[in-house]
């Protein structure tokens, strides 16, 4: 297995940020303004999470380029149900104000991941590859958070979609030179139906803006990444507790 280096493993970790990265000055203009942004406040209120995440389980191993498939498939496995969730209410307030904004971008990743899934271990993944009580639980506050207006959707959005699209290129390359992943197996990073997605990720961050200057209670979309963030951790490092260190063998991967 080969690493990633020093130097690419502080790149990714700059860019996988979900959001573009906040300078001093901007953050010293929105306390002087009345109100941050929802965006500026979602990154101000997760970069300590954020961190914490980087530091530890299969996300940390991850960037290290030290992680094995079997930690990378079973990472993948218990992210599904949480995307499958946020998808659904998304779909399910289309035509709501706010979500529509989002809605009208389809960065949908279910089929993705369904599809890296079953190039990686089978079309049996499913029964062969389990979910964690770390990943149900993930999975049932997504679709919690699509009740009543699903405004707190918009929390999940920043998390999962901006995290894609910021760090999203680089992992892709990571995994394809530390665990010898082919195209097919990494389909998960493509977003084929966007040129440019520098663009992308600045066209949603400003969606994600105009949708939370629509939510009742922006304060609650700020606190739900919050969450969202922690249970993200929780899930890493409840893969990375369940993953051998020294076989890094999966049944359905050997």
């Amino acid at each position: 297995m080969t690493g990633l280096g020093a130097q690419g493993r502080r790149r990714l970790t700059r860019r996988s940020l979900p959001s573009t990265p906040i300078s001093d000055a901007t953050v010293a203009t929105a306390n002087a303004s009345s109100q941050p942004s929802v965006v500026t406040a979602l990154y101000l209120r997760t970069k300590a999470l954020h961190a914490e995440a980087e530091r530890t389980g299969i996300i940390r191993s991850l960037l290290r380029g030290e992680a094995s498939r079997a930690g990378y498939v079973l990472l993948l496995r218990n992210l599904l149900p949480a995307y499958r969730a946020m998808e659904h209410g998304l779909e399910r307030h289309r035509e709501s104000p706010g979500i529509a904004l989002l809605s009208r971008y389809q960065l949908e990743r279910t089929l993705a991941i369904e599809s890296d899934l079953a190039a990686l271990c089978g079309e049996r993944w499913s029964e062969e590859i389990p979910l964690l009580a770390a990943g149900e639980i993930y999975a049932k506050r997504v679709a919690h958070a699509a009740d009543g207006d699903g405004m707190r959707l918009i929390a999940h959005t920043y998390t999962r979609y901006l995290g894609d699209l910021s760090g999203g290129r680089i992992l892709q390359r990571l995994l394809a030179r530390s665990l010898e992943l082919l195209p097919a197996e990494l389909t998960f990073y493509d977003f084929p139906h966007f040129s440019d997605l520098d663009v992308l990720k600045a066209d949603y961050r400003k969606a994600l803006d105009e949708a939370a200057e629509l939510a009742p209670d922006p304060q609650s979309v700020v606190e739900e990444g919050a969450i969202a963030f922690s249970m993200n951790i929780d899930l890493s490092c409840a893969v990375e507790a369940a993953v051998p260190h020294k076989s890094a063998t999966v049944a359905a991967v050997e």
